[in-house]
């Protein structure tokens, strides 16, 4: 269990904070509430640009990375189609300076064309390295714009095309840092050994004084629902075919995550999952499978894949893989497998509360989801699937209308 308190301050801004007595270090994760869903379909990438930019340093703080080595910390961000996720990890003695550093972002971003322009670069050779000139590379994003239509999740994080970023404008850079780097768009996140209300004091130090200036939140459209199978097939200069089945399932906090995380596990939990034995090492159609769902704030997906073996059919590799989801529709799930990865999830939710760091990310995404107390509540949550559920979820999951295919072909 992760003990937290919770505040917000009066320009919005929302902390969470745990006193970690066995660390000596301190983790400070600021989560800025902006992913790719929340982008304009004409201007795609820019939650990943921010990313980047954010280390470009401010007018105070020319070098960000230097005052945290000085500090002898760590820092690095991700970005997905949910939020951005910005993280330090130093002596809790040096705490304050993460806390300087990041307040000073928050509102003072060097946002010049200078900037601006290095960074663009950046980001579009990303784009040309890992999705137009990668092998598989463009995988994923052809299957976003199968199974969505309507909704932002049809593009991935980095964006629909590097013309996005390369054509942005500084005032296209500067109408998005003013809509989302803002106190009331983020959640600051503590975990180390100090006293909470210290913790929360220092967050109103030196963020309690910057001004909030929120603006209408945009509307995202909701995905209608798919009533039609879709089908889509390409041919790339790849070594095997991959195949990808993707299913519409609920949201975040819905029953549906957890049905469907422990549904993709039982297919594809590790070596003694049912596709890996049945699929690669017995019958030998695939070379890999995988089952995982995306784990959206939205609706999200369920989507089950794998890599042919050249001997293997198309045909064949779907039927396989259909046949495999089938038996979950059916119901046929031991009490050995649910207890199975009822205690994976159990032994990495437990492990995952050791790191300083996991504790301030976990209270950060927890308190983004609306319902921060989940951190506390998930394992009982798994526990309480049962199979008649699993069951009920393959068979209205699972169905060929809500179902996109992609063949992602090897060319001869």
């Amino acid at each position: 269990m992760i003990r937290y308190e919770t505040a917000t301050l009066d320009n919005g801004l929302t902390v969470a904070v745990n006193r970690d007595r066995s660390s000596k270090l301190a983790a400070v994760n600021i989560l800025y509430k902006v992913g790719a869903r929340n982008e304009d379909a004409e201007h795609t990438g820019f939650a990943h640009l921010f990313e980047h930019l954010m280390f470009r340093g401010t007018s105070n703080v020319p070098d960000f990375d230097v005052p945290v080595q000085m500090a002898c910390g760590e820092n690095n961000a991700f970005t997905n189609n949910d939020y951005t996720d910005f993280y330090i990890t130093l002596p809790r003695e040096n705490i304050e300076t993460a806390l300087w550093l990041e307040s000073d972002r928050m509102r003072n971003l060097d946002l010049s064309p200078e900037a601006c322009a290095t960074e663009k670069s950046v980001v579009i050779e990303e784009y040309k390295q890992r999705y137009l000139n990668q092998p598989y590379g463009d995988e994923t994003m052809l299957l976003r714009s199968l199974a969505y239509k309507v909704h932002p999740y049809r593009w991935s994080t980095i964006g629909m095309s590097p013309d996005h970023i390369s054509r942005a404008t500084i005032e296209d850079v500067r109408r998005f840092y003013d809509r989302y780097y803002q106190p009331s768009q983020a959640i600051l996140s503590i975990s180390a050994d100090m006293e909470e209300g210290r913790m929360i004091d220092l967050a109103r130090r030196w963020f309690g004084s910057i001004p909030d200036r929120p603006q209408p939140p945009r509307s995202i459209p909701a995905e209608p629902q798919q009533t039609a199978e879709r089908r889509l097939i390409v041919e790339r200069d790849v070594p095997a075919t991959n195949i990808s089945i993707a299913f519409h399932m609920g949201d975040r906090l819905s029953r549906d995550f957890y049905l469907g995380d422990l549904s993709s596990d039982l297919l594809s939990g590790g070596d003694s999952s049912r596709l890996v034995v049945r699929l690669v090492k017995e019958r030998r159609l695939f070379s890999s499978v995988n089952a995982y769902i995306l784990g959206s704030l939205d609706a999200g997906l369920f989507i089950v894949k794998g890599q042919l073996m050249p001997s293997t059919t198309e045909e064949q590799a779907e039927e396989a893989l259909r046949g495999e989801i089938g038996e979950l529709m059916q119901g046929t799930l031991s009490d050995y497998e649910m207890d199975k990865v009822k205690n994976k999830f159990e032994a990495n939710a437990l492990m995952g509360e050791i790191n300083v760091m996991n504790k301030a990310m976990n209270l950060g995404y927890y308190a983004m989801t609306g319902d921060i107390d989940l951190v506390n509540r998930e394992i009982e949550l798994y526990r309480s699937v049962t199979r008649d559920e699993a069951a009920e979820f393959a068979r209205r999951t699972f169905t060929r209308d809500n179902s996109s295919t992609l063949i992602y072909r090897a060319r001869n």
